[in-house]
């Protein structure tokens, strides 16, 4: 995948549980805005379960030397390779670049050894002597117990003629271990294929290394992803981790993911560390890092940005610890212990800079999971005990396990927060004191919608859509719902209606809203089954918010969704995309010329003035603040609506004057042009 200046970042991880979407920096939403990341189980802390999940949890590998499988690419068949010829820039005598494509193991390709290598990065090309529609690689690292040579950084990129290799079809990193690592494609049609190694997996030196290298054809071509038919989707990004959480960092663009203690597993002991990979757009780069500072296994957390712009992090395996990243620092902080351990609960940012975490039962217990608040001065939590999980229960099957999991939390007015689902009772919560709960009514016509999505589309507004979901968590069908919430005065009633469904059922999907106001919904399955593949829902679709209908994207070829981190299971995606959307194209195809805008006002308090000054006139101005997501959950994400006055190129837009619309932390700002293209996002930050 790619990070360009122009699209959603789509992290395509496992092709149908949880999607997860973020609005990206350097242009957010418009620019690489979505970044949909996965979903995945675990067992929970303190439980007794023989099975999670449908998954008996014996068979869940352990360790990080458990022997872990990749998901290969749709409708994908290994090529024989009788005939193909392998070169190279270099090679060491007795490792032939051939090695790389003979059929034994035990052989391999390897760059010269010692003083007389060259550096790198260095490539390996096979000819297959004609054209194939492929779809996909695997590459066998070593397998003699040395890891020497094994391949982290990488390019791939196709010819029909040897000659011109267009932009990489795939960039990133591979872990580095001797396991097959699998990198899937857009199906193109290719004589030649091109791996070029930029780095070397454990820093060992300037080797490169390759036991053996399978092509994989397909018969399903690709759709045609152009600015005429929908949008566009980029080349694949590899992770060395199966990204479970990401969030975006507001001083570089960059996107921090993250899994559990291992790249590929939750089960076992984890001995409270965590595993990150951070994306670099402007460098095309996938980097690692291990977290041990913080003690803390961050797999299946709570999660939110807080008022400062970090990410913090609550709970998970080590279910009532946590944690915060500083992306201004690139460092990690111990944060107070919560005083109810949790999993799988929800947490948001309140209008006092204050952070609210409710629900969790998938660690740390099951049942009574009350709400809880976090004081950035006073570094401690305080429990709300008014603040009760008990009307946002859902009726699911699998009991107070599953029925308080994820919950859809915005922020609002003088400390309240409003409960949107799963749940079809909404509630509001007074975050205040010892807290206080308000029913809100049902939610519409809708009935309990676990693992579905709810936006913030305009937060002047106080309008909400929320999109698919189940009555339980797994083994049921997924509801094409959609319905739109109205909130305003805190603990009132709301107004809720049911409007046209989607054209695809979804759980484990995820949704994001674009700077005009539309919402992309992406991946997910029709029939939840966690650790499966099944019934992916490939085809993404937008909500169009001045019609209140969906209209349906080109279909994806790539597994877009979440899932995996189950070790030997064959649904590990370790991969990503990112998606152009049509508004950055003119109707030939051809890419739309982006307004810029030159300056803006860097920091606003509420009823404050932004100032900001342009390329061309522009005709609309949306903050979208930034988010960070784990298993359909984003509460960080809303956009506001701004209303501009201008003189020639200067625009001056009054921000609205209440911290509940406009919650502290940081923002992207975008200028849209009369035909709907928005700009690269300069950021703006809200203190508090």
């Amino acid at each position: 995948m790619k990070f360009t200046t122009a699209g959603l970042l789509a992290a395509t991880f496992a092709s149908t549980s949880l999607a997860r979407i973020l609005p990206a920096t350097n242009g957010g939403l418009s620019d690489q805005a979505i970044a949909q990341l996965t979903k995945a189980q675990g067992k929970p802390e303190g439980e007794n379960l023989d099975r999670l999940d449908g998954v008996d949890v014996n068979t869940i590998p352990g360790t990080p030397n458990g022997v872990s499988r990749a998901a290969v690419a749709p409708n994908a068949a290994p090529i024989g390779n009788a005939g193909w010829t392998a070169t190279a820039d270099s090679y060491q005598p007795g490792n032939e670049p051939q090695n790389a494509i003979d059929g034994n193991a035990n052989t391999l390709w390897h760059t010269p050894w010692g003083a007389d290598g060259k550096g790198l990065p260095h490539y390996l090309l096979i000819d297959m002597k004609k054209n194939y529609l492929i779809n996909s690689i695997a590459y066998q690292p070593r397998q003699d117990g040395s890891g020497n040579g094994n391949i982290g950084g990488h390019t791939i990129q196709l010819s029909t003629d040897g000659v011109t290799f267009g932009s990489p079809k795939v960039l990133g990193t591979w872990k580095d271990d001797a396991q097959t690592k699998t990198s899937i494609f857009e199906a193109t049609t290719a004589r030649f294929v091109k791996l070029t190694a930029t780095t070397e997996a454990g820093g060992r030196g300037p080797w490169s290394s390759v036991a053996e290298l399978t092509i994989y054809q397909t018969t399903t071509a690709a759709p045609p992803y152009n600015g005429i038919s929908g949008g566009e989707w980029s080349p694949t990004i590899d992770f060395p981790i199966v990204p479970v959480a990401a969030a975006m960092e507001y001083n570089s663009g960059n996107m921090l993911t993250w899994s559990s203690y291992a790249a590929d597993t939750f089960g076992g002991p984890s001995g409270g560390k965590t595993l990150t990979s951070t994306y670099y757009p402007a460098s095309q780069t996938v980097g690692q890092r291990l977290v041990a500072e913080t003690g803390h296994d961050m797999f299946c957390p709570g999660l939110n940005m807080d008022s400062r712009g970090r990410v913090f992090v609550t709970g998970g395996n080590d279910a009532p610890k946590t944690s915060y990243y500083t992306p201004s620092t690139d460092g990690w902080t111990t944060g107070p212990q919560m005083n109810v351990g949790r999993g799988y609960q929800a947490q948001c940012t309140l209008s006092d800079g204050r952070t609210f975490v409710i629900g969790g039962s998938w660690s740390g217990g099951t049942g009574n999971k009350n709400g809880e608040v976090y004081s950035i001065s006073q570094n401690a939590w305080t429990s709300i005990p008014g603040a009760a999980v008990a009307p946002m229960l859902t009726n699911d099957a699998q009991g107070v396990y599953r029925a308080d999991n994820h919950a859809w939390l915005f922020g609002w007015k003088q400390g309240w927060v409003f409960q949107a689902g799963p749940s079809k009772q909404m509630n509001w919560y007074n975050a205040n004191g010892n807290g206080a709960t308000n029913s809100a009514g049902n939610r519409a016509n809708d009935n309990d919608a676990m693992c579905g999505c709810a936006v913030m589309y305009d937060a002047v507004a106080g309008k909400i859509l929320t999109v698919g979901g189940a009555t339980s968590y797994q083994n049921v069908d997924a509801t094409a719902n959609a319905v739109t919430i109205q909130i305003g005065t805190q603990g009132q009633a709301v107004q809720s209606q049911g409007i046209s469904g989607m054209y695809f059922q979804r759980i484990f999907h995820n949704a994001v809203v674009m700077p005009e106001g539309n919402v992309l919904i992406v991946g997910g399955q029709v029939y939840g089954q966690p650790f499966s593949d099944d019934t992916a829902q490939l085809t993404p679709e937008i909500w169009i918010a001045a019609t209140g209908h969906f209209i349906t994207l080109p279909l994806s070829m790539l597994p877009v969704g979440g899932g995996g981190l189950c070790g030997g299971c064959n649904t590990n995606h370790f991969d990503g995309q990112v998606y152009s959307p049509r508004y950055l194209f003119n109707a030939d195809g051809s890419r739309a010329a982006r307004p810029n805008i030159n300056s803006a006002t860097g920091q606003v308090t509420p009823g404050g003035t932004i100032t900001a000054t342009t390329s061309v006139p522009v005709s609309a101005w949306s903050l979208v603040r930034l988010g960070s997501t784990t298993h359909t959950v984003n509460t960080d994400q809303r956009r506001i609506p701004l209303t501009a006055t201008n003189n020639g190129l200067t625009y001056t837009m009054v921000v609205p004057n209440d911290y509940g619309i406009l919650i502290p932390g940081y923002y992207y700002l975008f200028a849209i042009n009369g035909q709907g293209v928005p700009s690269v996002a300069k950021y703006v930050f809200v203190p508090r």
